[in-house]
């Protein structure tokens, strides 16, 4: 395979455009009674600075306040690897070395009983000595207020997210390279591994290779198992591109002809469950309502109870991030909106079927597929 050339693999937003997410976070903090919000080194940080260098068990963390500017608290042995986002953003600072009480000095630059918006993944240390040292009123979670900024796209985070769907759907479309009788899943799983990096990824965070009775599980990984003629294969791989945005996509194939005699029918059926899916994610319509679209087709087929898993995910710099396409979730849906449609049907001992695509909402209130390699089981 060539090295792709898609400048859109690499595209970063620039210093301007965080300046303006963090002023819409802190807008939303106001709206919300919130008076901080801290943030870790992970998604939300790289959302809104570019960067997000971690620093194990020492603590980095970024402040948003409604009436002051950003704060970056980091440690001193890892300010070197943030000084060009300092720069670039103009970011006030605080260092703290070794043997300083961090948590005291996060503190200090927090109202006294104040209301806290903290990073949903910040490790338990820093919230509970956080909560020790700054007392505050209140604490919840920021992804209230992060999570529906990133959830909607702008055109160049949308162009991001297509430019790395097409890099994973060259991968499946050239499955037979790969894919073959008399290989083992983990060897299959490597050479797959290999081509998203080729084609575009900056690595792969996953590669699902599950062959015959293996397919029933969901999350398999990759195994020994030595794949037969005959054998369905749940193939799903993904992973982001250095633009920090991710793939995601599932194909089901069969090498030769089924050696099960169901596997073409339940093919079919999650081909047209996923379908449904697809067509009901329109703009205000609720996450709930495709889970149940897809569903629908997959109970009325006699599989209801086969079908173990959500409908989808949503994605971005994340693989896995809101929204949920999952019963119960009543919240609608968006312009903007990135996120996966994969009904799945999974025969305990047997096999397993799931088709994935990932789907844009467009400003026009309908899904577009960003996934566009075959969806049929002969590969």
């Amino acid at each position: 395979m060539k090295a792709p050339t898609d400048p859109l693999l690499t595209w970063a937003p620039a210093p301007a455009d965080h300046g303006a997410r963090l002023r819409v976070l802190a807008e939303a903090a106001r709206a919300a009674g919130v008076d901080a919000v801290v943030l870790a080194p992970g998604a939300d940080l790289r959302y809104y600075l570019g960067h997000d260098q971690g620093s194990h068990e020492r603590l980095t963390a970024l402040v948003v306040r409604p009436d002051g500017d950003p704060l970056l608290l980091v440690p001193a042995l890892e300010r070197p690897g943030w000084d060009a986002t300092i720069t670039a953003l103009g970011l006030a600072v605080r260092s703290w070395a070794d043997g300083e009480d961090a948590h005291a000095l996060l503190a200090r630059a927090l109202p006294r009983g104040a209301r806290l918006a903290v990073d949903d993944h910040l490790p338990a240390r820093h919230l509970l000595a956080l909560q020790r040292a700054a007392a505050p009123a209140d604490i919840g979670l920021a992804g209230a207020l992060t999570a529906p900024q990133r959830a909607c796209k702008d055109a160049d985070e949308a162009a991001a997210l297509t430019a790395i769907a097409a890099a994973n759907d060259r991968v499946q479309a050239a499955i037979t390279r790969w894919l073959r009788p008399g290989r083992t899943e983990a060897e299959v799983a490597a050479d797959i591994a290999a081509a998203l990096v080729a084609e575009g990824h900056a690595r792969a965070d996953f590669v699902i290779v599950a062959s015959g009775p293996n397919g029933a599980a969901p999350h398999h990984s990759a195994s020994d198992r030595v794949i037969r003629a005959g054998d369905p294969v749940v193939v799903d791989i993904g992973g982001p591109a250095a633009s920090g945005y991710n793939s995601d996509s599932t194909r089901t194939y069969c090498l030769g002809e089924p050696n099960d005699p169901e596997f073409a029918h339940v093919h079919a059926v999650v081909c047209a469950a996923q379908e449904a899916g697809v067509g009901a994610a329109v703009v205000g319509a609720t996450c709930e309502s495709v889970d149940a679209a897809a569903r629908a087709v997959v109970v009325e087929a006699g599989y209801g109870e086969h079908f173990i898993t959500r409908t989808g995910h949503g994605i971005g710099l994340e693989v896995h991030e809101p929204p949920y396409l999952v019963r119960g979730n009543t919240d609608p849906l968006a312009p903007g909106q990135c996120f996966s449609v994969e009904p799945g049907i999974y025969l305990p001992g047997r096999f397993g079927v799931r088709v994935e695509d990932i789907v844009l909402l467009g400003a026009d209130g309908r899904p577009r597929r960003l996934n566009d390699s075959p969806r049929g089981w002969r590969p």
